[in-house]
Protein backbone atom coordinates (compact mmCIF):
# COMPACT_ATOMS: atom_id res chain seq x y z
CA UNK A 1 0.00 0.00 0.00
CA UNK A 2 2.93 2.56 0.51
CA UNK A 3 4.40 2.54 -2.94
CA UNK A 4 0.59 4.11 -4.02
CA UNK A 5 0.00 7.85 -3.15
CA UNK A 6 -3.45 8.10 -2.93
CA UNK A 7 -5.52 11.06 -3.30
CA UNK A 8 -7.25 11.62 -0.84
CA UNK A 9 -10.83 10.48 -2.35
CA UNK A 10 -9.19 7.05 -3.61
CA UNK A 11 -7.90 6.82 -0.08
CA UNK A 12 -11.40 6.91 1.26
CA UNK A 13 -12.57 5.04 -1.21
CA UNK A 14 -10.42 2.03 -0.59
CA UNK A 15 -11.05 2.50 2.99
CA UNK A 16 -14.63 1.80 2.41
CA UNK A 17 -13.76 -1.06 0.12
CA UNK A 18 -11.33 -2.61 2.80
CA UNK A 19 -14.13 -2.08 5.54
CA UNK A 20 -16.98 -3.77 3.91
CA UNK A 21 -17.44 -7.14 3.73
CA UNK A 22 -20.78 -6.77 1.49
CA UNK A 23 -18.48 -6.67 -1.53
CA UNK A 24 -20.24 -2.87 -2.12
CA UNK A 25 -21.34 -1.42 -6.11
CA UNK A 26 -19.89 1.98 -6.95
CA UNK A 27 -23.27 3.25 -5.59
CA UNK A 28 -23.07 1.43 -2.45
CA UNK A 29 -19.88 3.30 -1.97
CA UNK A 30 -21.46 6.60 -3.11
CA UNK A 31 -24.15 6.42 -0.10
CA UNK A 32 -21.47 5.64 2.14
CA UNK A 33 -19.79 8.48 1.60
CA UNK A 34 -22.57 10.88 1.94
CA UNK A 35 -23.23 9.02 4.58
CA UNK A 36 -19.26 10.07 6.33
CA UNK A 37 -20.14 13.56 4.72
CA UNK A 38 -18.34 13.44 1.98
CA UNK A 39 -19.50 14.35 -1.48
CA UNK A 40 -17.55 13.15 -3.97
CA UNK A 41 -18.15 13.34 -7.91
CA UNK A 42 -19.30 9.90 -9.51
CA UNK A 43 -16.95 10.26 -11.89
CA UNK A 44 -14.26 10.63 -9.00
CA UNK A 45 -15.58 7.31 -7.51
CA UNK A 46 -15.81 5.58 -11.11
CA UNK A 47 -12.26 6.69 -11.88
CA UNK A 48 -10.49 6.05 -7.97
CA UNK A 49 -12.56 2.21 -8.60
CA UNK A 50 -10.53 2.14 -12.16
CA UNK A 51 -7.12 3.07 -10.47
CA UNK A 52 -7.15 0.84 -7.48
CA UNK A 53 -8.32 -1.85 -9.64
CA UNK A 54 -5.51 -1.49 -12.13
CA UNK A 55 -2.58 -1.31 -9.19
CA UNK A 56 -4.35 -4.34 -7.79
CA UNK A 57 -5.39 -2.96 -4.51
CA UNK A 58 -8.91 -4.17 -5.08
CA UNK A 59 -10.31 -6.46 -7.33
CA UNK A 60 -13.57 -6.06 -9.65
CA UNK A 61 -16.19 -8.63 -9.65
CA UNK A 62 -18.79 -8.88 -12.40
CA UNK A 63 -21.23 -11.29 -11.66
CA UNK A 64 -23.38 -11.95 -14.07
CA UNK A 65 -25.50 -9.09 -14.46
CA UNK A 66 -25.48 -7.24 -11.61
CA UNK A 67 -23.30 -3.71 -11.24
CA UNK A 68 -19.73 -4.33 -10.69
CA UNK A 69 -18.80 -5.40 -7.24
CA UNK A 70 -15.61 -4.38 -5.49
CA UNK A 71 -13.56 -6.52 -2.82
CA UNK A 72 -10.78 -5.54 -0.98
CA UNK A 73 -8.81 -9.60 -0.62
CA UNK A 74 -6.96 -9.58 -3.92
CA UNK A 75 -5.49 -13.55 -3.04
CA UNK A 76 -7.23 -15.79 -5.09
CA UNK A 77 -10.70 -17.07 -4.30
CA UNK A 78 -14.44 -17.21 -5.52
CA UNK A 79 -17.41 -16.25 -4.56
CA UNK A 80 -20.90 -17.51 -3.89
CA UNK A 81 -24.15 -15.54 -4.33
CA UNK A 82 -27.77 -16.15 -3.06
CA UNK A 83 -30.18 -16.78 -5.47
CA UNK A 84 -32.77 -15.76 -2.98
CA UNK A 85 -31.40 -12.64 -1.18
CA UNK A 86 -28.37 -11.59 -3.33
CA UNK A 87 -25.64 -11.63 -0.80
CA UNK A 88 -22.41 -11.99 -1.93
CA UNK A 89 -19.64 -14.67 -0.13
CA UNK A 90 -16.24 -15.49 -0.54
CA UNK A 91 -15.02 -18.50 -1.40
CA UNK A 92 -11.96 -19.67 0.31
CA UNK A 93 -11.97 -23.37 -1.23
CA UNK A 94 -8.81 -23.86 -3.32
CA UNK A 95 -9.51 -24.89 -6.65
CA UNK A 96 -8.69 -28.63 -7.50
CA UNK A 97 -5.15 -28.64 -8.83
CA UNK A 98 -5.89 -31.69 -10.97
CA UNK A 99 -8.93 -30.05 -12.81
CA UNK A 100 -7.12 -27.21 -13.64
CA UNK A 101 -4.58 -29.17 -15.01
CA UNK A 102 -7.20 -30.72 -17.59
CA UNK A 103 -9.05 -27.68 -18.49
CA UNK A 104 -5.04 -26.49 -20.13
CA UNK A 105 -4.80 -29.61 -21.41
CA UNK A 106 -8.11 -29.51 -23.02
CA UNK A 107 -8.04 -25.81 -23.92
CA UNK A 108 -3.93 -25.64 -24.80
CA UNK A 109 -4.22 -22.41 -22.42
CA UNK A 110 -2.05 -21.36 -19.05
CA UNK A 111 -4.54 -20.59 -16.59
CA UNK A 112 -3.01 -17.17 -15.19
CA UNK A 113 -6.31 -16.11 -13.37
CA UNK A 114 -9.84 -18.34 -12.25
CA UNK A 115 -12.47 -16.45 -11.94
CA UNK A 116 -15.82 -18.92 -10.49
CA UNK A 117 -19.27 -18.06 -9.23
CA UNK A 118 -21.26 -20.44 -7.55
CA UNK A 119 -24.84 -19.69 -6.63
CA UNK A 120 -26.91 -21.35 -4.03
CA UNK A 121 -29.64 -20.13 -1.23
CA UNK A 122 -27.81 -18.67 2.00
CA UNK A 123 -28.55 -20.18 5.89
CA UNK A 124 -30.34 -17.16 6.57
CA UNK A 125 -32.54 -17.77 3.65
CA UNK A 126 -33.21 -21.28 4.17
CA UNK A 127 -33.81 -21.15 7.66
CA UNK A 128 -36.42 -18.26 7.16
CA UNK A 129 -38.07 -20.13 4.06
CA UNK A 130 -38.40 -23.32 6.45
Amino acid sequence: MSRHMLTAPRKMIFDIVTESHDHPTASDIIDRLKEQGSSVAYATVYNSLRYLTEQGLIRELKLEKDASRYDSRTEDHQHIVCTSCGKVSEVMTASPKEWLRHIEEETGYTITEEQMLFKGVCAACRTSEA
